[in-house]
């Protein structure tokens, strides 16, 4: 095998695993359960005038930006603007409390500055394990926020603080991140159409 076939195969590689994790959750009427289960709470949390907290590390962070962005500007159409914000944002608040308390704890004093009961708290961890999503995820519970988790397949610390826990049958963090982008298009494409009937 040449360089070239080599490079091709590879790449096949990766796209028929990101493919088996989407057709895992396509087979998972539990999984698919939270994700509908995700989405009512969601619009219930608008629908009482409550906002949506994201939050993530590295590629969750972009993940979490990305998100906000499609609820707080438009999906498919145009129409009043939710609330919405990824918590990593703030580059002077980030690093200020980075740098005052340690970075375990820049989420988590987001949270208890802006979450009030109701709100929800989107938190990404391809481990479950991130230190400052799981500290968010426990100051999110202290302000009675719901918490859902996006996570890999373990769920880590932060499955255990969720009321709802979308667990990626997956270990491989590119292929989780690959699922969690998926399914939080989902969630902002129903939010959407439910909010805003045409």
């Amino acid at each position: 095998m040449n360089i070239d076939n080599s490079i091709q195969f590879q790449i096949g590689e990766a796209i028929r695993k990101s493919v088996s994790v989407k057709e895992q959750i396509l087979r998972s009427p539990e999984l698919l359960h939270l994700v509908q289960q995700t989405v009512e709470r969601v619009v219930d949390c608008y629908r009482h005038d409550g906002k949506v907290l994201f939050c993530g590390n590295g590629g969750s962070a972009a993940d979490a930006q990305h998100l906000a962005g499609e609820l707080s500007g438009r999906f498919y159409f145009d129409r009043p603007p939710l609330q919405a914000e990824a918590l990593h944002v703030n580059t002077s608040f980030v690093t200020a409390v980075a740098n005052d308390y340690g970075y375990d704890h820049v989420f988590a004093r987001m949270v208890e500055a802006w979450g009030r009961e109701g709100d929800v708290l989107v938190a990404m961890s391809t481990s479950g394990n991130s230190p400052s999503i799981v500290k968010a995820a426990e100051a999110a519970r202290k302000q009675k926020m719901t918490v859902i988790g996006f996570t890999g397949q373990g769920g880590g610390a932060l499955g255990e603080l969720c009321d709802i826990a979308l667990k990626m049958p997956s270990n491989d963090t590119p292929r989780i991140q690959e699922a969690h982008i998926l399914l939080g298009h989902i969630l902002c494409e129903q939010v959407e159409k439910i909010l805003f009937p045409t």
